[in-house]
């Protein structure tokens, strides 16, 4: 889904709406967002609105619960791409959101930053590689533990390099 629109970047905004989106790999109901976020159901309640009204997030069917109704919600897409105008803040606060869920992660994440020298092949190659790792490694549902991915091949800023 492309997210290049002023009500997506507003609705983004705020890093727990990302964490949300984190949050929202399958259906789940506000119950499950709030302790899965630990926090309260409120403030995900509040929030998920935010993000339905935006249209980044939908509901996605109900179940009735010990008498009462249980509402769900999903992402539209399986993934997000920041486009446009307010790509580049939208993506700090991205990384706000994911900084906090790695703080909250199970000890001894593995995170790695690497600059490399690139050829235009090259960055073609890895870029063709991470995408069919994300795309292509099976889930192994309810049997495996849950983990973050996070992939991103990106050109630091260099004040004394190519400006295009």
């Amino acid at each position: 889904m492309q997210v290049n629109a002023a009500e997506h970047y507003k609705a983004l905004a705020h890093p727990m709406r990302h964490r949300l989106l984190f949050a929202l790999e399958r259906p789940a109901t506000v119950s499950r967002l709030a302790a899965v976020l630990r926090t309260n159901k409120g403030n995900v309640a509040h929030h998920l609105k935010v993000l339905v009204d935006a249209g980044l997030v939908r509901p996605a069917g109900t179940r009735t619960v010990r008498g009462g109704t249980e509402q769900y919600y999903a992402r539209p897409a399986r993934a997000l791409h920041y486009t446009g105008p307010g790509a580049a803040e939208n993506t700090a606060v991205a990384f706000q959101a994911l900084g906090a869920e790695i703080a909250a992660a199970a000890p001894d994440p593995f995170l790695v930053l690497r600059h490399l020298r690139l050829t235009a092949d090259q960055v073609r190659e890895l870029t063709a590689t991470l995408t069919a790792l994300a795309e292509d490694t099976p889930d192994a549902g309810d049997d495996g533990t849950r983990y973050g991915l996070l992939l991103g091949l990106y050109r630091p800023h260099d004040p004394d390099g190519p400006s295009d």
